[in-house]
């Protein structure tokens, strides 16, 4: 149970408890979870030798310091617990504005727990091997089998690679979760499997593709299926998905629908989102800034936004409006009155001095947190510098195309918007490279075809009076030029061409103010195989 010091003797006990655990074992791994406004965010563990860490109090606060990546971190300790394997600190920085769960492991304990995870997922693997041997045929053996690239350095990867050599000489590549897999997730698989199967294709003698199968649970099933509907004819064709029926321990085959029958599938009947009424409570904050703070629509009320980052959330209670304030990772969040005024007015300061684009730390939390929703801002208040065609209002932020997408973990549409000539326009941002973004992109552009040819979006008059063309939507696809995952052309080329899906290079330092440096096609041009990327 986590133990929380609540006075000098208290905090005293902590430190001198700490000190001996850390002391006995020589070495620790040091693992951060932020969390932060996406939610929690783990970073990559950094080993700890004796005399790499210091635990002290000052003035009742127990204080853990230690070496990371980016020099010599100084956490104050709120809570503690020790498991019997590992040694959770509960910490904060910067006043509170970083908040975080320490986790310290014994060098030992973590390479014996590497082990076991990694044995466990070869196991998996080879259970999966055996099934698709099953469904090949007699006389299938394994070429070789593994696992993917982990997620950092020395772990074991989430995905089996298998490869078999059937009886007449040919090849069948294999792939499958051998760790839970999410819907939310399928993205991230698929993009990961279609990248290996290029790489042990013979792109050299122009043979025929190397047929690829990808195995998975029910759960997901009908979601890889939905992904695949997207890609390419010539792609699809040696793509085989199968599910593993675990009553009768073999594999079976998946449906995957045509485009044209997907489109047409029964969806839940388009609602148009709530339009956003500001409070008055709301108005009030936003005319301490206005350039800088916009309001948007949340489940029960409205969230305040300071260049993208969440600060404050206004509910209605009863008759009367209350807010909150406090940025998300905040230990907590205090309740508006005119005894908190002062520090919500001293919070503003803080994020105008550190959430804007001249800043002098660049590695303040308020600064880099929450950077897409910042450059959402950015476009939300002229999505014209992203293309002149586009009409500035209505546009759509984070959103839904049904009340289910949350619950099964679907991610919203960054923006929505509509062109002067009637095009429905589906545009994702990202400020750090994601490999997923192409396969996200056609997701998104299914659910809303699938909403305009069912007449939802006319009939909401979600653009007002504005007429909607009968054509598909376009995609965009907008992120800073550097910041584009080196797969992406691979990966977008990937995409059916019925789906129109543009690239959008914007300028590196877009917190100044967005420009477009290139737009292109991106699913048209087949890339360069000589550029190693597959």
């Amino acid at each position: 149970m986590m133990e929380h010091p609540t006075n000098s003797n208290d905090t005293e006990d902590a430190r001198r408890r700490i000190a001996d655990l850390l002391d006995a074992r020589g070495e620790w791994f040091c693992g951060v979870l932020d969390h932060g406004r996406r939610g929690h965010r783990a970073s990559a563990p950094v080993a700890l030798r004796k005399g790499e860490w210091e635990v002290s109090t000052s003035n009742a606060s127990l204080l853990f310091s230690a070496w990371s990546e980016l020099g010599t971190r100084l956490w104050r300790v709120t809570g503690w617990e020790w498991t019997g394997e590992k040694l959770l600190l509960e910490a904060t920085r910067r006043m509170g504005a970083e908040r975080a769960t320490l986790e310290l492991v014994p060098r030992a304990s973590a390479s014996a727990a590497l082990m076991a995870l990694t044995a466990a997922r070869l196991a998996a693997a080879e259970r999966l091997s055996k099934l698709s041997r099953a469904m090949v045929g007699a006389g299938t053996q394994v070429e070789r089998m593994g696992l993917s690239t982990g997620a950092r350095r020395g772990e074991p990867g989430r995905y089996a690679r298998i490869v078999l050599q059937t009886r007449g000489g040919g090849r069948v590549a294999v792939t499958g979760p051998v760790a839970d897999l999410r819907r939310h997730e399928v993205d991230s698989f698929l993009a990961s499997a279609l990248l290996w199967s290029f790489r042990i294709g013979d792109r050299k003698t122009n043979s025929h593709p190397t047929p690829l199968w990808l195995i998975v649970t029910h759960a997901t099933a009908s979601a890889v299926g939905e992904r695949l509907t997207l890609l390419r004819e010539a792609l699809r064709r040696d793509i085989a998905l199968y599910e593993v029926d675990e009553a009768r321990e073999n594999l079976a085959p998946a449906s995957t629908p045509e485009l044209r029958d997907l489109l047409r599938a029964d969806t839940a009947r388009f609602k148009r989102p709530a339009r956003v009424v500001v409070s008055g409570l709301a108005e009030r904050i936003v005319a301490l800034d206005p350039e800088a703070v916009d309001v948007v629509r949340a489940g029960h009320g409205e969230t305040l936004r300071f260049r993208g980052l969440a600060f404050a959330r206004v509910r209605r209670v009863g008759d009367g409006e209350h807010l909150w304030f406090g940025v998300d990772g905040a230990r907590r969040r205090r309740l508006l009155d005119e005894s908190s005024w002062p520090q919500l007015l001293k919070l503003i300061e803080e994020l105008s001095e550190h959430r804007r684009a001249d800043a002098r730390d660049e590695r303040h939390a308020l600064y880099k947190n929450a950077p897409e929703a910042w450059l959402e801002s950015l476009l939300r208040r002229d999505i014209t510098r992203l293309d002149p065609g586009l009409i500035i209002s209505p546009l759509h932020a984070q959103f839904r195309t049904s009340q289910t997408d949350a619950p099964s973990g679907a991610r919203p549409i960054d923006l929505l918007a509509l062109r002067r000539d009637g095009r429905l326009v589906v545009i994702e941002l990202k400020a750090t490279e994601d490999i997923t973004l192409p396969l996200q992109g056609a997701d998104y552009w299914r659910r809303v075809e699938t909403h305009r040819r069912a007449g939802g979006i006319a009939r909401t008059n979600l653009f007002g009076d504005a007429m909607i063309a009968d054509e598909p939507p376009l995609v965009y696809l907008v992120a800073p030029t550097l910041r584009f995952h080196r797969a992406f052309d691979t990966l977008a080329h990937a995409v059916s061409p019925d789906i129109e899906m543009y690239r959008f290079d914007i300028n590196e330092d877009w917190r100044a103010g967005v420009r477009v440096m290139r737009r292109v096609c991106a699913n048209q041009i087949a890339p360069d195989p000589a550029s190693g990327v597959f």
